[in-house]
């Protein structure tokens, strides 16, 4: 009896541990699957990340264009070798982009922490310029190399409890910034570039916002600090008043906006102020320095939405006063700070004629204080949607730049003694007024995929008295000889061709 439980009990074991070794070779079972769920909280789009509750909506376009009329792309033909208008200026110019967006949105005992970034991969045609020898040379930056281009970093930005840091829109800038109903960029707005902040949003309900933020105004919010004291005739001779003398950041530039959005339209009023921090009078820090001056700008907007001329149909408006903070009306993306637009002339004994302007934000000769720069505009924009695949719009914009009499006191000294201006300190006045008037039609055959043609007139409006002229130094860069030029009123058009693909 004991011999057979030995028996049984080790057939058992053996059985036990067979069982075991046939379980080692089976396959482990595998987890649940992660499937991407769709994010409804968010609207269309978003999507969790699979094993998290964080939502994300990627998005972006493909764009290729070409704009005739000008010799920097998006830029109108009004300094450099497209304000020369000689063999030296590109008739066209042509870009193509490829956008991307990450948008990540997590629901959080505070309220929804978002994430929104937005980058750019571009390509443009490169430039001539004058080599100085009877030759050209070519840009050769990698933006226009053949298999080169530039990466481009719009937003990138954190959005929590009202606060919004990182890269974002300007608080002071209107929804459509220089784009009422456009494509080329407007005088009379504030920038849509984005800037760096640190920003908090007042919510108070039935679509009434509010914001105050601080802003990075390195680059993108500054035009020139002019020491006129450094001007020289080369200078001069292509608008800039003098040397370019900007110090080192001290402040941020301070905003603040309050916003009501509703179906009617829209409505918003911005407040910024901003700091004016020149460098030294002359070649090392022993010369002195003028003072800090604060200037400031402000800015009503008005958009106008699906009035009785059909459905969709929008009207945007907005006005702009500055001082001492121009780039609230020139912003950068419009054009550059200096005007140099040639053309022909009637006068006897000239060569050609040319308008000349420059914008600031300020202006000091040695051993003076900064004098603030005056600046206004308007623009608006109006659009029809024909059907759901045609629409036009028509738009227009002016701004004026003025400057106080000590300023142009100062200016009108280096001008005329630079370029020995033929009506003297009576004929000189460095005021200037700019103007753009134009229409765009876009078609869309298929959902988010637009064809467009816009064409646009630009007008400067110098103010230099009539039949003046000036003696301009040769300059190599476009071709222009040492001679005498009539001072004139000039314009030019541009045109832009745009196919886009949203998704």
């Amino acid at each position: 009896m004991t011999k057979l439980r030995n028996v049984l009990l080790g057939s058992a074991a053996g059985l036990i541990a067979a069982s075991a070794a046939q379980a080692a070779d089976l396959p482990i079972k595998a987890k649940a699957i992660e499937y991407v769920r769709v994010c409804s909280p968010y609207g269309a789009g978003f999507y969790y990340i699979p094993g998290t509750d964080t939502c994300i909506k990627l998005g972006g376009y493909l764009r290729a264009e070409a704009s005739l009329g000008t010799s920097y792309h998006f830029s109108p033909a009004e300094s450099g070798v497209g304000g020369a208008r000689n063999r030296l200026s590109d008739y066209y110019n042509s870009r193509s982009r490829e956008d991307l967006t990450i948008d990540t949105r997590t629901a959080t005992e505070y309220g929804t922490v978002r994430t929104f970034f937005e980058a750019t991969f571009t390509w443009t045609t490169g430039t001539y310029s004058g080599a100085g020898n009877g030759g050209t040379t070519y840009t050769t930056s990698t933006s226009s190399q053949v298999a080169g281009g530039f990466l481009g970093v719009y937003y990138a930005f954190i959005q929590f409890a009202g606060f919004t840091i990182g890269k974002a829109q300007s608080q002071f800038t209107s929804p459509w910034a220089q784009y009422p109903a456009n494509i080329m960029e407007l005088p009379g707005s504030s920038s849509w570039d984005p800037v760096n902040q640190f920003a908090y949003t007042f919510d108070f309900g039935q679509g009434i916002t509010a914001a105050l933020s601080v802003e990075d105004q390195v680059v993108r919010s500054t035009t020139n600090v002019w020491n006129v004291s450094a001007a020289t005739a080369a200078s001069l001779a292509t608008g800039a008043y003098g040397g370019n003398d900007i110090g080192g950041s001290r402040a941020p530039d301070l905003v603040a906006m309050v916003r009501i959005d509703q179906a009617w339209g829209l409505f918003q009023a911005s407040l910024a102020a901003h700091d004016n921090h020149a460098a030294y009078f002359g070649a090392s820090e022993t010369t002195g320095h003028p003072d800090d001056k604060w200037g400031w700008a402000g800015q009503v907007a008005l958009s106008i939405k699906n009035i009785p001329t059909g459905a969709g149909d929008t009207i945007n408006l907005t006005g702009v006063y500055t001082n001492g903070a121009s780039r609230y009306n020139f912003q950068d993306y419009m054009s550059g700070t200096t005007f140099a637009m040639y053309g022909g002339s009637g006068l006897a004994g000239v060569y050609q004629s040319v308008g000349l302007a420059g914008i600031s934000d300020s202006v000091f000769v040695s051993g003076s204080g900064q004098q603030l720069t005056t600046t206004y505009g308007v623009q608006g924009g109006y659009t029809h949607n024909w059907n759901p695949n045609w629409n036009t719009s028509i738009f227009g914009a002016w701004a004026a730049a003025r400057y106080n009499a000590q300023a142009k006191g100062y200016i009108c000294g280096a001008f005329v003694a630079g370029l020995a201006l033929s009506s003297g300190a009576a004929g000189c006045n460095p005021d200037f007024n700019y103007a753009i008037v134009g229409t765009k039609t876009a078609w869309t055959p298929v959902k988010n995929l637009t064809f467009s043609a816009e064409l646009a007139y630009l007008m400067l409006d110098q103010k230099y008295a009539g039949g003046s002229t000036v003696v301009l130094p040769a300059q190599s860069g476009i071709a222009k000889p040492g001679a005498v030029y009539e001072l004139k009123d000039q314009n030019t058009f541009a045109l832009m061709l745009r196919a886009q693909r949203n998704w």
